[in-house]
């Protein structure tokens, strides 16, 4: 096995298909191709069920990719050293993220600070953020912290409050605050499970005793918001995170105390790589002048 066969298996197995390879590393796919096939050969292996022109991963592949992974990830600490040395004059930081809302003021003054470095940012929900940094295919997100795991670092960025919004038309439009006990039997249009802001908002609810009625679970803030304004139901989200509509009111819990908090996290074996702990330093000193405390 060489590295150049590892390195296209990665490419294929990352971007779901020899195309999208080939265009990744700007390599003809025919060479792709042969590479992952003489891998395959040489250890007599099947790492791709291959469904038109989409891939899947086989068992074997699978263990292999995540293997892929890390060798990939050590490559760009290394590289990431010798930018250090250099002053930051390139790299390549993949980040993740829960929505735009908390990133773009990291992501921003980093940019000015590191010009020279590439950013690529995912956006899920907070587990699907943490399954990536475990994966290696972020080397940061900034995410709500879901809970604890030894293998991630985590530090707190922020803390911000879940409100209730409903559509104008609804008997909650003209009120500033309300009681949990008041939603009892009204139909709820929440995130998707994984979803920290659901979590939180259900967890109120269940500790409340007050029973709602989910009627439908949407994967993005926008489709929430929209579902809402139509009249389906009632939403929650993070203060910060909501958006002002003609259509929508915000109202807050009086009752429960309903938040998330945003972190900064990675891998916590890989905190001290350079392009991390820059990225790391510069979140810190952000949070700082707001003398953000965390109970």
């Amino acid at each position: 096995m060489n590295h150049t066969q590892l390195r296209s298996f990665h490419a294929v197995a990352a971007e779901g298909g020899f195309t999208a390879a080939s265009r990744v590393l700007n390599v003809g796919q025919p060479t792709i191709t042969s590479q992952v096939k003489a891998l395959e050969r040489h250890f007599d292996v099947e790492l791709f069920h291959r469904r038109g022109r989409r891939v899947e991963l086989t068992e074997a592949g699978g263990k292999l990719f995540r293997i892929a992974q890390r060798i990939v990830s050590l490559e760009a600490e290394a590289e990431d050293l010798l930018n250090a040395y250099g002053g930051f004059q390139a790299g390549h930081l993949h980040v993740g993220a829960v929505g735009p809302y908390h990133a773009t003021e990291m992501l921003s003054a980093f940019s000015k600070r590191y010009p020279g470095v590439r950013l690529s940012v995912t956006v899920g929900n907070s587990m699907e953020m943490a399954e990536r940094i475990l994966d290696y295919s972020v080397d940061v997100a900034v995410l709500a912290h879901v809970e604890d795991d030894p293998r991630i670092y985590a530090m707190p960025y922020s803390r911000h409050p879940v409100v209730v919004f409903v559509n104008k038309s609804h008997r909650f439009a003209k009120r500033r605050r309300i009681r949990l006990a008041e939603m009892e039997g009204e139909p709820m249009v929440l995130r998707e499970v994984g979803s920290t802001t659901r979590l939180a908002f259900e967890t109120a609810i269940r500790e409340a005793g007050v029973t709602i009625e989910p009627v439908m679970a949407i994967g993005s803030r926008e489709a929430v918001w929209l579902a809402v304004a139509r009249g389906i139901g009632i939403g929650v989200v993070s203060d910060i995170e909501f958006i002002p509509h003609p259509d929508l009111h915000t109202v807050e819990v009086a009752d429960a105390d309903i938040y998330t908090t945003a972190h900064v996290n990675c891998l916590a074996e890989r905190r001290e790589s350079r392009l991390i702990r820059a990225f790391f330093d510069m979140a810190e000193e952000l949070k700082t002048p707001r003398n953000v405390t965390f109970i």
